[in-house]
């Protein structure tokens, strides 16, 4: 098995680690949180071993509906092994209802329904606040190319649907989620993580949200609804 080498990279929730396999890597999963570009920081606790399991559990729902992604296996309680890829310096955010900096943009009041759900792309970039971009950005900028956005837009459209349908059977509603690209040898990658770390997952009969937004809204318990998400999800495995 690979070995764990030298740290390769640090963000706010994950650090990468290089192995003796030049193609793989571990992801290890942080307790820290973060928001408002670093203004907020803080913990909580049991996070990171939440979000490697939820990781686990997506990436291998999307494995099984045949979406290639960069996830091999988890190896403990806070990593996993993963394909070592090039990342694609765009965020491909899907937002099913008005939340967060959309309500802001469009007027529209909190919870709106967007029919059909709404694709936005966001440049990776610290120093510019990860600003909002469109195609026509991304293909000046050299950024990726047509083909590869019109299979990424298709994916992360596949992704929503087959990940809405799951948490809609143990009641939780996706209200929106970032997904991440990498290119490996010759394909393209769903990379980084999908956990409530990225996406905003609510409860669909109380619509109290169990995700990032209980720490940066100061709502309380955030700990309980990182549980309680993998505790609904954990479920659905063992029946």
């Amino acid at each position: 098995m690979s070995q764990t080498c030298e740290l390769i990279q640090e963000g706010k929730s994950k650090r990468v680690y290089a192995t003796t396999d030049p193609e793989t890597a571990v992801l290890y999963f942080k307790d820290e949180a973060m928001a408002f570009h670093g203004l907020k920081r803080g913990k909580i606790l049991g996070k990171g071993e939440v979000n490697n399991a939820m990781c686990k559990t997506f990436f291998g729902l999307l494995s099984q509906h045949c979406i290639p992604n960069h996830y091999i296996h988890q190896l403990d309680a806070r990593q996993s092994l993963i394909r070592r890829c090039t990342m694609i310096p765009i965020e491909v955010k899907v937002r099913n209802r008005v939340a967060g900096s959309l309500e802001q943009r469009t007027g529209l009041p909190g919870g709106t329904i967007m029919d059909p759900p709404v694709v936005e792309f966001n440049y990776k970039n610290e120093e510019l606040d990860n600003p909002l971009i469109n195609i026509s950005h991304i293909l000046a900028m050299h950024l990726a190319g047509r083909e590869e956005m019109d299979y990424i837009t298709d994916v992360a459209l596949q992704i929503n649907a087959i990940i809405t349908g799951y948490m809609r059977d143990i009641g939780i509603e996706l209200i929106d989620f970032k997904l991440e690209f990498g290119r490996f040898h010759d394909e393209i990658l769903v990379a980084d993580e999908i956990s409530p770390d990225v996406a905003r997952f609510w409860d669909a009969r109380t619509h109290e949200p169990l995700d990032i937004d209980r720490f940066r809204r100061d709502l309380g318990d955030t700990e309980q609804a990182y549980q309680e998400l993998l505790h609904r999800m954990m479920g659905i495995e063992e029946e």
